[in-house]
């Protein structure tokens, strides 16, 4: 096969095709297509541990932005109220707050919103106001928008639930 831009195919012979043709008797062979040769699979991807992970979550919380600030430092400073023996981690980019080496919550930070995961099968959490979000099998969440967003009352008891969950 020629690729070559500045290179000729070279013009094929007609009187060459037609003596293959009386020889024979029978019509030139089809050349094959060419097939790609297989490539051996890839190898599989490896991640490496992120840098983040098992750092203080100070840092998440020192660099949230202005409008979210207050949000996730009132979220914070209820975790520790309800539960003082929660130990916080950065896991996945978030905190992650644990009672008895068991997952009681984490607080998440978008661009717009802070959402609040609370993890347990469904119906883990009483939700009269069906303010918990999420269809999963292993938790819901709550997003907050503004502080005033927040239902402080409910977040409490959520929480409590949270941590006596997460202790047995």
């Amino acid at each position: 096969m020629w690729h070559h831009r500045g290179m000729r195919k070279p013009a094929k012979s007609k009187a060459k095709a037609k003596v293959t043709l009386r020889k024979s008797g029978r019509a030139p062979a089809k050349k094959a297509a060419a097939r790609p040769a297989k490539r051996a699979p890839a190898p599989p991807m490896k991640f490496g541990p992120r840098k983040d992970l098992g750092a203080p979550v100070d840092g998440f919380f020192a660099k949230q932005p202005p409008h979210l600030s207050p949000i996730v430092e009132r979220l914070r400073a209820m975790i520790a109220e309800v539960a003082p023996a929660a130990t916080g981690t950065i896991k996945w980019g978030m905190p992650f707050y644990s009672v008895g080496g068991n997952m009681m919550c984490a607080v998440a930070a978008f661009k717009s919103h802070v959402n609040l995961i609370l993890p347990g099968p469904p119906g883990t959490y009483a939700d009269p106001g069906g303010l918990l979000e999420g269809d999963g099998q292993t938790g819901k969440h709550l997003k907050l928008r503004t502080l005033a967003d927040l239902p402080a009352a409910a977040v409490r008891s959520w929480l409590e639930t949270a941590a006596a969950r997460a202790a047995t």
